[in-house]
């Protein structure tokens, strides 16, 4: 079963800000698909099960940038 989770981040500019965040939240385990936009502040993540938000959070924080449940 695949579960979504969305996210609103906060300080994200630019691509390179996407790129950051997608590469820390791919080390989650379970994680399959990762939408993130800069321009939206949205970050999607769709995982093969049930996914901790204190993962995704902690997993932003490490990006350099905040981020609550959407």
């Amino acid at each position: 079963m695949m579960a979504t989770s969305e996210y609103q981040v906060s300080g994200m500019t630019c691509g390179h800000c996407e790129i950051s965040v997608r590469e820390e939240v791919s080390e989650i385990a379970g994680v399959e698909d990762i939408q993130v936009s800069a321009q939206t502040g949205k970050l999607v993540i769709t995982a093969s099960g049930d996914i901790d938000d204190a993962l995704v959070l902690a997993a932003v924080e490490e990006a350099g940038y905040s981020a609550v449940r959407a």
